[in-house]
């Protein structure tokens, strides 16, 4: 019939539906039998683990929404009230509240996994991109998740972040009104970060969407860095890769159950606990631990302007990665001098975080400085030099020449000790 299109399921049901519609087909050829690298280490779970985790948050978004007040008045014993009186209220809110620590350890793992193996160059500039885009949205979202539970830290993390708009010339304080909807942080301020909240996820899900539409489009990058040659470097991604992904996910659920039942205040604030008052300032305002090293970078800066500049900087900055760096080596493995670089710039994010949870004084104020110089001294000047002055080890012809005998097509590398070669048919 016109308009059909073919189908080889052998269900009639499902054949019925998937010539109409043909979603189970090309489930199939983009997570089923599509190719990838054969030499994927458990970096590559991060991916998955950061999509689980999104629809966590969102599944356990919707129920807390059902029973959340987004008032002044109301905001405060409406949390209190999901802790206590709610079915397993408790536990949906703290399997939400963890899950931002969680989502943002996976995405940091993740982000660092592209840079070590260079999974911003070409050709997948736009799917490092979306990547980027999708990190301020998450940060966006949980700072804004943040506020809700209107304890002090929430009201005066509010105030402060938001009050750094100001610093904007001649636009500065309208956005901060704009952000309040008045003068103050207060009852119209959290309406408006509640529904931001809420709305805030399904939009990152369409970009995820984008994003895995550019990862299918270019193809996945590998350990190596190097372009896939011939069908013997892939890999369908069912059963390899999903039973690899499932172990990950395993680790990962005990890990985040761990914390949900053993630890689940581990990374909140006491001050959190109690009601936000306009009145009383808290000795040390601090925010969420995945905001630190960020926090830190505008804190080592004298002047307000620059240093909230810098605190976007250090992110956007990674927008131009793909061309800052001009080595045509993506793998760090086989790129000692920008390798030593890396390891410098994620010691330098340790110590950032360190100094934001700390009061901005004495040393403090040293290391944060000397780590927010090394990390823009990392992007904008160490990256670009490394292309003209590194020399790369060399690199290997193929994903499996390495590891398969030289009598198996395509394969160059030793065979295992104390093994005789085997016919092909027999390896």
């Amino acid at each position: 019939m016109a308009g059909l299109k073919k189908s080889d399921l052998k269900n009639p049901v499902l054949n019925w539906i998937d010539t109409r519609l043909p979603i189970i087909t090309l489930m199939s050829k983009e997570y089923g039998n599509f190719p990838t690298p054969k030499n994927f280490n458990y970096f590559w779970n991060f991916g998955a683990l950061a999509t689980i985790n999104l629809l966590v948050m969102i599944a356990t978004g919707i129920f807390l929404a059902m029973n959340y007040n987004p008032s002044t008045a109301g905001a405060f014993d409406s949390v209190e009230r999901i802790m206590r009186d709610v079915n397993y209220g408790w536990l949906i809110r703290y399997v939400h509240m963890n899950g931002a620590s969680m989502f943002f350890l996976v995405l940091y793992v993740h982000i660092f996994r592209g840079m070590y193996y260079g999974s911003y160059k070409a050709p997948r500039e736009l799917l490092w991109m979306t990547g980027v885009v999708l990190f301020l949205l998450v940060m966006a979202t949980a700072f804004m998740g943040y506020v809700l539970p209107w304890g002090q830290m929430s009201y005066w993390g509010a105030t402060v972040i938001t009050n750094l708009f100001s610093a904007i010339p001649l636009v500065g304080n309208w956005i901060v009104t704009l952000l309040w909807g008045g003068f103050s942080v207060d009852n119209p301020t959290l309406n408006r970060f509640f529904s931001l909240h809420y709305l805030l996820p399904f939009v990152i899900t369409g970009v995820v969407f984008l994003h895995v539409v550019a990862l299918h489009i270019t193809g996945s990058n590998n350990p190596l860095g190097i372009d896939v040659k011939s069908e013997q470097d892939t890999l369908p991604f069912h059963p390899y890769y999903t039973a690899k992904d499932s172990v990950g996910m395993a680790f990962y659920f005990l890990v985040f159950a761990i914390l949900v039942f053993y630890a689940p205040n581990f990374f909140g604030e006491p001050d959190n606990y109690i009601v936000a008052n306009p009145l009383q300032t808290p000795n040390a305002i601090v925010p969420e631990w995945y905001f630190l090293p960020f926090y830190a970078i505008l804190r080592s800066v004298p002047d307000k302007l620059a240093g909230v500049l810098c605190m976007f900087g250090s992110i956007l900055v990674w927008f131009v990665l793909p061309w800052l760096d001009t080595s045509p080596v993506r793998s760090a493995r086989f790129r000692p001098m920008y390798r030593a670089s890396l390891i410098g710039l994620v010691i330098s994010m340790f110590a950032l975080g360190w100094c934001g949870s700390q009061h901005p004084q004495g040393i403090v104020v040293i290391i944060g400085r000397i780590a927010t110089a090394f990390y823009f001294l990392h992007f904008l000047v160490l990256v670009p030099l490394f292309g003209f002055i590194e020399t790369p080890l060399p690199l290997p012809e193929s994903i499996s020449k390495p590891v398969l005998p030289k009598n198996f097509p395509g394969g160059g590398g030793p065979l295992p000790s104390g093994a005789a070669a085997k016919p092909m048919e027999k390896i």
